[in-house]
């Protein structure tokens, strides 16, 4: 099968369906020819990426909507337009290929269609451009809900916002300093033609100037390197983590948090909780290939009772499931998965799952509260109902040169030193207070 008809039959289970690209995309890339992969890649990744000014053209250009039925030619649509618009593939060969593609779709009757359609957009596209550049939804790429939001939470950085969104991702590092030191590890990515710069923010981070298969680089299969963005690599730090010490990775997969928790203290008590016991194995399997342990429970952060063994946590972290609006350059498709509705279902997922674990906390200990959020409803608004709530918790300011102060916690926003969206909030356990004893200094 020709690698857009693959890329359309990807794409239409997300448009279609509501399936993720990481779901999708992996079966597709086992059919396609190894030397097509990764055009198959840049097709379904790139259309995510722009699919609401895609659709805007497309709009313009169909007489009448495709029926429900014709799912996979509404996605070649989509990847025709897309190479038109954005890549640097000979307009003939994009309109002659795409043809192509629909017939091995088994749908010949539309083919006179897509080439129309494709026609139409060469011979309209300063007409096309000018609707584009008259539509904030269209310009953008972005879904209308989503830009009020960013309005309304980030009224002076939306802009940014968005352009960071639609950027190709950075390609990040995080070295683990048990098996070897970032300078050195530099050194070796150099010999072999790989150019990384350090993080000037996060002390285990290297940044490729380029995206590679890990599986390639020195050292993968020896624990030395996992692929990880800087602002995640943020939490483990902010833990404060001392050996012996019992924590608790709460929504751990697909691990790379667990990982760096045991990299920074290796000789602590961890367990690694995931309601999904599929995704567990995916925790097990890096925790194997960097050398480390920790005991893996599948289970419901909001359901203590049926996993706990009843003895509390120095430290807890919560990497909260959310919008992940913080990541949409390195996952686009969330720009076509959410809905507005989500969010605030989101965060009263996120406040249950807080005040079930708060109890399992020992007095003195930290929670570190993380999501990949940038919407504020997530974040800081969860952090201050969940304060008002529970006089026995204490925030910790956390004082940095990364991200932005907010009422609670601590923001960093989509490009940012070239991370993704992240959000941190630290929270202290206070010791309670005898029962009969004074506040009172008197």
């Amino acid at each position: 099968m020709s690698v857009r008809a693959l890329a359309a039959q990807a794409l239409a289970q997300i448009l279609g369906e509501g399936r993720s690209l990481t779901t999708v995309l992996p079966p597709a890339l086992e059919c396609a020819a190894p030397l097509d992969r990764g055009l198959l890649q840049e097709l379904c990744y790139g259309v995510c990426r722009w699919q609401p000014q895609l659709q805007a053209v497309l709009d313009r250009l169909l007489q009448r909507p495709l029926l429900s039925t014709e799912r996979s030619v509404h996605a070649l649509l989509l990847v025709g337009l897309y190479q038109l618009w954005h890549l640097r593939i000979p307009d003939h060969a994009v309109v002659a290929e795409t043809v192509a593609a629909v017939r091995t779709l088994r749908k010949p009757r539309m083919a006179g269609l897509i080439n129309a359609v494709l026609r139409n957009a060469l011979r309209r596209r300063a007409e096309l451009a000018a609707l584009i550049e008259a539509d904030l939804e269209a310009r953008s790429a972005h879904p209308r809900w989503l830009l009020e939001r960013l309005q309304q939470d980030w009224p002076e950085d939306w802009p940014a916002i968005v352009i960071a969104n639609n950027a190709r991702p950075s390609f990040t590092l995080r070295v683990n300093r048990l098996q070897v030191d970032r300078e050195s590890y530099q050194q070796q990515l150099a010999t072999i033609g790989k150019i990384a710069e350090p993080s000037l923010l996060v002390e285990t981070a290297l940044t490729l100037t380029e995206s590679v298969d890990p599986a390639g680089l020195p050292g993968f299969t020896e624990g030395w390197l996992s692929v990880q963005d800087a602002a995640a690599q943020l939490a483990a730090p902010l833990l404060d983590l001392q050996p012996e010490m019992r924590g608790l990775d709460a929504c751990a997969a697909p691990g790379g948090k667990t990982s760096h928790l045991l990299e920074c203290a290796p000789k602590i008590d961890l367990t690694a909780l995931d309601q999904d016991a599929e995704r567990l194995r995916r925790v097990r399997d890096n925790l194997n290939r960097l050398r480390l342990s920790a005991r893996l429970i599948a289970g419901d952060a909001r359901r203590p009772s049926d996993w706990w063994d009843g003895v509390a946590y120095d430290r807890i972290l919560l990497d909260a499931p959310c919008s992940a609006t913080g990541v949409i350059r390195r996952h686009p498709d969330i720009k076509l998965l959410r809905r507005a509705g989500d969010i605030a279902a989101l965060a009263g997922q996120q406040r249950a799952i807080l005040a079930s674990l708060w109890p399992l906390l020992k007095p003195g200990g930290r929670l570190l509260y993380a999501t990949c959020s940038v919407l504020r409803q997530e974040n800081d608004q969860v952090i201050a109902a969940f304060l008002a709530a529970h006089s026995d918790a204490k925030e910790q300011p956390i004082n940095a040169y990364w991200g932005r102060a907010l009422a609670h916690g601590r923001q960093i926003l989509p490009g940012e030193a070239g991370m993704d969206g992240f959000y941190y909030a630290l929270l202290i356990k206070q010791p309670a207070v005898p029962q009969g004893a004074s506040c009172s200094p008197h």
